[in-house]
This record gives structure tokens, sequence and C-alpha cells, in this order.
């Protein structure tokens, strides 16, 4: 029986999303912008040269830049040699839930709450009871903010008040950031859990832990403990449909979180992309017959476009792509490994948050194909055809 995998290349958008304008993220182009950088020498930091990709551009990347926005990119400029095309998000937003929940067939069926770019950001009432949950007589923060430069600036004072650190961004989330021994990790997923409810009633999409470590001498370092408290999705995914089917349903990374839990039969979690890289590899190879895996990676996004660092971007896409050759390899004949991804997250555009764009959609075991501009939910639909699903959702197969 057929088997799928669905990798999430998390914030590796490729532009030419039609509603960008309205986002403010109108001409962004993460893969495009940094293979031009990477052209011109501007981010030859651990790496040098043209952006190498392979495997992915093998599968139809660069084709997949082209259709989505008719720019070429630099070094990616294989003839494609499996299934490729570029999807469009109908989902109001571009974040990480929408965009994973619409690729498993669900798109958000309403407008996320943000959070004003003032200070103080969040209601009194949301305040007071952040800091009642945690024990303390108030909250850090209050505003919107990077998380590496919230912990730098406000660190020294959360070890003096035992206050936590309380933020957000252009996205639906709420984050607390707290030191993991001196505050205790335990103590923040505790509170972060017990305050989530009353965001999510507020259709803020998730509350997130953020825990970190060091001193205000040595300085503060994010650790890989971070934890999601998402919304549920509204109806039942992909992964719940094949769940029901019997089927086993492997989650690795953050698919746990995105999806609460839900229509997962077992959950793999790593410190690192490259930890998850040998969590996917070991799942390719035992999973069985008629099984779904879901994965995301998510360091493209949280350590380098967040933080607008392009070449470490690159480093990190030419990683993935040395990883990839290493999973396809593993697929057994009738197998499906496709390759998406939720969001933009273009380095080179101002600011630090999310660009609306569209995705590639490259697949291995599908033959040589052009599925064309497709929705997100399409990804769903095709995966649930290749597994001989029934499919309940708005999309319709690519394959």
């Amino acid at each position: 029986m057929a088997r799928a995998v669905v990798v999430v290349m998390d914030s590796v958008g490729i532009g030419g999303a039609p509603d960008a304008a309205a986002f403010g993220d109108e001409g962004a182009n993460t893969v495009l912008h940094i293979a031009e950088a990477c052209a011109a020498g501007r981010a030859d930091a651990g790496r040098a040269g043209p952006l190498r990709l392979p495997v992915l551009d093998g599968l139809g990347l660069g084709a997949a830049v082209r259709l989505a926005s008719g720019r070429a990119a630099p070094g990616l400029g294989a003839a494609p040699g499996g299934l490729w095309g570029a999807a469009t998000e109908v989902s109001r937003g571009k974040d990480t839930p929408s965009g994973h929940w619409e690729l498993a067939g669900v798109p958000v069926p309403w407008e996320w709450t943000t959070f004003p770019d003032t200070v103080p950001a969040f209601p009194d009432a949301l305040a007071a009871e952040a800091a009642r949950l945690a024990g303390t007589a108030g909250i850090l923060g209050n505003c919107r903010a990077s998380g590496t430069e919230i912990i730098a600036r406000l660190g020294a004072e959360h070890l003096r008040s035992g206050w936590p650190i309380c933020y957000t961004s252009a996205d639906s989330v709420f984050q607390i950031a707290a030191h993991e021994e001196a505050f205790g990790l335990g103590r923040l997923l505790a509170l972060c859990e017990r305050l989530a409810p009353r965001l999510h009633a507020m259709r803020v999409g998730r509350v997130i832990a953020r825990p970190f470590t060091g001193s205000d001498g040595e300085g503060f370092r994010r650790t890989p403990n971070r934890r999601d408290f998402a919304v549920p999705p509204p109806a039942p995914t992909l992964l719940d449909r094949a769940a029901a089917a019997g089927r086993q349903v492997i989650g690795v990374g953050k698919i746990g979180d995105i999806f609460s839990g839900r229509g997962l039969t077992e959950s793999h979690r790593g410190k690192s992309d490259l930890e998850l890289s040998g969590h996917l590899a070991r799942a390719i190879g035992a999973a069985e017959d008629g099984s779904l895996t879901f994965a995301n990676f998510v360091e493209f996004d949280s350590l380098w476009g967040h933080r607008r660092d392009v070449a470490g971007y690159a480093r990190a896409l030419e990683a993935f792509d040395g990883w990839a050759a290493g999973w396809i390899a593993q697929a057994r004949p009738g197998d499906l490994v496709l390759f998406t991804a939720d969001h933009g997250n273009d380095p080179t555009w101002p600011g630090t948050d999310h660009t609306r764009e569209r995705v590639p959609v490259l697949a291995h075991g599908a033959g040589r194909k052009a599925a064309g501009l497709v929705a997100f939910a399409d990804v769903a639909s095709s995966v649930a055809a290749h597994l001989g699903l029934p499919d309940a959702g708005p999309g319709r197969s690519f394959l």
C-alpha cells in the first residue's frame, strides 16, 4: 500500500501571492532574494557562491519560482524532473497554523486576532491574568518585539524581578519568555498552558513558551525547549481522516503542537532541524504501508528568516537539500515524498515578520508533471488520493 511523506519547509516562500499588497508584502520572495544575494556574493558567511539546491531544483524549485512570481532565481535553472507547482493560500493570515491547516485541507474560517503595535499591546485584563497565573505582581514587555531582541533588553530585569516577559508580533500570537532555570521550564510551560484557553477564546492562534538561559554578563540565549499551545483546527484535517481510517500518522517537529495533537499516532520532537532530519529518515525507513508522515522544519523561519540572516538561510537550505537526497533515496516504490511550505519569511524584507507568498509544491514519486498554480488545500486532496483515503476537504488532487 502506498505511503506519503509531507515535508513543510517552514517559511520557504516563492513570491507572487496575489494579495501580498494587502499584507504589505508586494515583491517579497524568499527563495528568489536569497538566490540573488548568493549569486551576487552577499551571502558568503559560512558558504560561498551561487545557491546550490540540486535535489529541490531537480524536482522543480526553480520552475516553481518562475511560475509563482515570473522571476528566475539565479542558480535554480534545472529542468524539472518531478511534480512541481506553486500553491496559493486563501486563509487570511501568513502564520504557521493557517498554512499547515490549509495544507491539511482546512482553510481558516475566521480572522485571527492580532495585537496592536503599541505599548502596552495587551488589554489590561489579559496582562493582569498573565501575572496572576505566573504568581507575579506584573509582566514585562507588553509590546511587539523580536524574541532575541526582547530577551537581550529585558533578560536582566526578568532575573531581578521574576516577572515573565510577554510580547507579540504581527502574527496572532502571545509569547512568554522566561529563564529556563531561574523561572523554571515547567513553570513556564504550565503558565502558557493555563493562559492558552483565554487567548484561544479571543481567536489568538498560539500561546508560545520561549525559554532562555544565560546572564546579563554573558548574554541570553533561547533554548530549543519552545512549546506552542495552538487553537485546535476547526474541522477534521487530513491527519484526522488518515488516523480514523486506521493508518499510522507520524508527526515530526512542531506538527503535534500545530494540530493540537489531533490525528497523530506518534510524534517525534527534536532540539534542531538536524535532529529532526534523523527522525524523519527513521520514519521513512520504518513507517507502515499506507502511512502518512507529516514533518515541519522550523529553523528556516525561527533562526534565519525572522533574524533577516540571508547567509544563514542559504546555509540551511543547502543543508536541507542534502538531507532531502537521503530521504528520497529511502523511499519505496509507490511512495509520495512531497515538499512544500506554509508562508514566506523573506530575509531581505523590512521588519522581522512573515511575508505573504505562494509556496512551492515539489514531489518525488508522482512522475514528471507540471501541476501548475494550485491551492494549499489541493495538497491534502492529492495526498488523500495517493493514500486511497476519502477527501472531505475543499481541494482537488493534482496528481
